[in-house]
């Protein structure tokens, strides 16, 4: 199996945890990432520390809460792929989280470091920025939740919807450099969900213009692939219609990134 493939656990622990990735299981600096599923009137709790927070909540209700804010009967949607935006709770570096599961309630914890700039907030649906990118069979639906022009330290948060045949995070492209201001480095997160996870998969190709990296990966529903530098296109197969949450991070906070030049040309 690739290193760069994470699976979820097998069983999910008393805490609810299926997926925690630290920088150091990475192999990284930056970008932190975790996945609970909770029943119902279970609660997530974390201290932030030296991290910024952003909790995702992928599907279900929750009450939720830090040192000084609270915000009750948050989440709306019952799976990803009723395609509506996400509610996501940021919280700053020094602070704490809670949140309390009304329903069956999964939650997408992403970590990156932080200054304490700004205050906790609620992002709701409303707050986010939906926008179609590309055409044809590479047309995907971005929604922006922590993007550029919206306030954090480091992270950047987007989830990804890719219909069954299309291709996605394509023309290729990378941000592996730390060169700035022609390119940014950012290590990347890519969380799947398939709208039939029985059978379905996502192909993401990573690969670096010496093939020193080259790699084809196959994820199921639930899985995550690290994207640490290269390229990293992915592929939707016919019949099974995609979802993913990326996360990014680096020691700037700015997208810029390079274009694989043999597919350039290719409307984006």
């Amino acid at each position: 199996m690739s290193k760069l493939l994470v699976k979820p656990n097998q069983e999910v622990g008393r805490d609810g945890n299926l997926i925690n990735i630290t920088p150091e299981s990475a192999g990284w600096k930056y970008v932190g990432f975790e996945v609970y599923k909770l029943n119902e009137g279970q609660a997530f709790e974390q201290e932030t520390k030296d991290q910024e927070v952003a909790v995702v909540i992928l599907s279900g209700r929750a009450n939720a809460s830090t040192k000084e804010k609270s915000w009750d009967n948050i989440g709306k949607r019952m799976s990803v792929f009723d395609n509506i935006p996400a509610f996501t709770v940021y919280i700053p570096s020094g602070d704490q989280v809670k949140l309390e599961a009304l329903t069956t309630l999964e939650i997408a914890v992403c970590k990156a470091p932080g200054k304490g700039t700004h205050e906790a907030r609620l992002i709701t649906p409303q707050d986010v920025g939906v926008a179609k990118r590309g055409a044809g069979s590479v047309q995907r639906e971005i929604h922006n939740i922590i993007p550029e022009d919206q306030p954090a330290d480091s992270l950047f948060i987007f989830e990804v919807f890719t219909p069954e045949g299309n291709w996605s995070s394509y023309p290729p492209h990378k941000h592996d450099e730390d060169n700035y201001p022609q390119e940014a480095y950012l290590e990347e997160t890519y969380y799947y969900r398939i709208d039939k996870p029985e059978n379905g998969f996502a192909v993401q190709r990573v690969y670096t213009d010496d093939k020193s990296l080259d790699e084809n990966i196959v994820a199921k529903d639930g899985d995550v692939v690290l994207v640490p530098g290269g390229y990293h296109p992915v592929s939707a197969p016919p019949g099974y219609n995609l979802y993913y949450l990326n996360v990014m991070a680096g020691p700037i906070r700015s997208w810029k990134f390079t274009p694989d030049k043999d597919h350039e040309w290719v409307t984006q």
